[in-house]
């Protein structure tokens, strides 16, 4: 990116006119005109003073770091059908983070493999349908509209004992999938 359009992409997200990040320098809207089009190169000086009255500094207008992906979609998901249903991992590369979003959808009659225990937390939201959590050597139902969360200290799977689908959007923390 040119760095009269990286000026103008900060200015617009500031929601400063080119008079009013004028003023705060002490040039004229032309000179900022004239920046913004490439038509002109700042002094360092003067870059400095533009940037500070942008909220920025030179290290990072000048970073060329990839932006953080924040959005996810259907084409970003990564998907495993088995004969138990269908996990979608809705973070690509998540467990290089905190924690690891899924949405699990169980077939009827059907549970997930039993997870060892491990350090961390489980969560999870029931989207449609009934499942039933193990944890350790207890059973736990959870329907519709319900959510689950515990400590990943014992052995844990869910199963659906219904004739449904059950879709349960799951967060693990850390990653362990």
């Amino acid at each position: 990116m040119k760095l009269g359009d990286k000026i103008k992409l900060l200015r617009l997200q500031n929601e400063l006119t080119q008079e009013e990040l004028a003023d705060r320098c002490e040039l004229t809207k032309g000179y900022i005109s004239q920046l913004e089009n490439d038509l002109t190169s700042p002094s360092i000086a003067t870059l400095i003073d533009i940037l500070s009255a942008l909220g920025t500094n030179l290290k990072d207008f000048f970073n060329e770091a990839p932006e953080e992906k924040i959005v996810f979609k259907d084409a970003d998901f990564i998907e495993k059908i088995s004969e138990t249903g269908v996990t979608n991992w809705l973070v690509p590369n998540a467990q290089k983070n905190e924690m690891e979003p899924m949405l699990v959808e169980l077939n009827p009659n059907s549970e997930t493999i039993e997870d060892v225990p491990h350090e961390g937390e489980e969560f999870g939201y029931v989207i449609s349908g009934e499942i039933v959590i193990k944890y350790g050597t207890k059973k736990y139902v959870c329907k519709k509209g319900e959510s689950f969360y515990f400590k990943s200290d014992k052995p844990h799977y869910i199963l659906n004992k219904k004739d449904k689908v059950a879709r349960v959007l799951w967060v693990s923390t850390p990653p362990t999938f």
